[in-house]
Formats: C-alpha cells, structure tokens, sequence
C-alpha cells in the first residue's frame, strides 16, 4: 500500500535520518540538541526558544513532567529550525502561525510518523504509544487521533467518474 505523507513529517524522517535516529528509544532532547549544536538551558518560566548571532538555544520549563519537558522541547526545536524574528516585533497573526506550525511540528517530531509506521499496528494505544514515545497521554492521545484518521483518508477508495 502507498503511504502519503505531508511536509512536516517527510521533513522529520529527513532530519532524524540525518541525527542517526531510527528508532523510539534514540528519542532524547538533550542528544538531539547536541547533535543540532543547539544549547540546553532549564529555568523555572514557560519554555520558549532564543536564536541569537549564530547560537540557538531551547529553555526548558523543569517545574514540567519529563513528558512535557519532550513535547516543550520538540515544539520549540519548530521555532529554531523552521522560524525567523523576534516575535515580540512580529504582525499577531504571523505569530499565530509559527505557533500552529510548531504545534504541528512537535506531535511529528514527539512521535514520528515513519516510526509509528513501524509498530505493530496492535500496538496502536494511546497507552502503549505514550509509553513507547514518552510522551503525555493526552498528547499521544492527539497524535494518534491524527495518524489514523489521516490513514483513513489517504486509504480511501478513489472513484472513477
């Protein structure tokens, strides 16, 4: 069967296959980070991304679960690969938009499409892929939500009319 896959995660398979990564268990922010040459900082305030001269940093919120930590992480690793400017001096609706295509980016690269390809197709809990993934149940919850249904419609059958 052919698998349609978007942007983001094509562009997530590309990077991670750059990093060595193949597999759940290579999942690690601070490996990824190092590999990206992007430093680590944790802090008690929201995690957020810095991109200053040649130096890209990622905050992290350490009052958060380690699960959160991950998905805060992949969501600002959005911001230092895919963004550009200062978004206090940004238009609000750019801002919005780096915002949604981050939250896209980090369910992708939480948990990968081209490994979620790869589990038994039984394995598709919310529980088991939270577990596989560390990630937040809620969140694997969403993800999962979104790969079977975007399964089911790229499997729809295709009428001749």
């Amino acid at each position: 069967m052919k698998k349609f896959w978007t942007y983001t995660e094509c562009y997530v398979k590309e990077l991670y296959e750059q990093l060595a990564i193949f597999s759940p268990e290579q999942l690690n922010l601070k490996a990824i980070a190092k590999k990206l040459d992007i430093k680590i900082f944790y802090w008690e305030e929201k995690s957020q991304a810095i991109i200053y001269d040649t130096m890209s940093a990622i905050f992290i919120d350490l009052r958060n679960s380690l699960e959160r930590q991950w998905q805060d992480f992949c969501h600002e690793l959005a911001h230092v690969l895919l963004h550009i400017g200062i978004q206090d001096k940004l238009p609000q609706m750019y801002i919005e938009y780096q915002e949604h295509k981050a939250n896209q980016f980090m369910y992708h690269a939480a948990i990968p499409t081209f490994m979620l390809d790869n589990l038994d197709s039984t394995s598709y809990t919310a529980i088991k892929i939270a577990a596989v993934f560390g990630v937040e149940l809620e969140f694997a919850q969403h993800r999962l939500d979104h790969y079977i249904a975007q399964q089911h419609q790229f499997n729809m059958p295709i009428w001749n009319t």
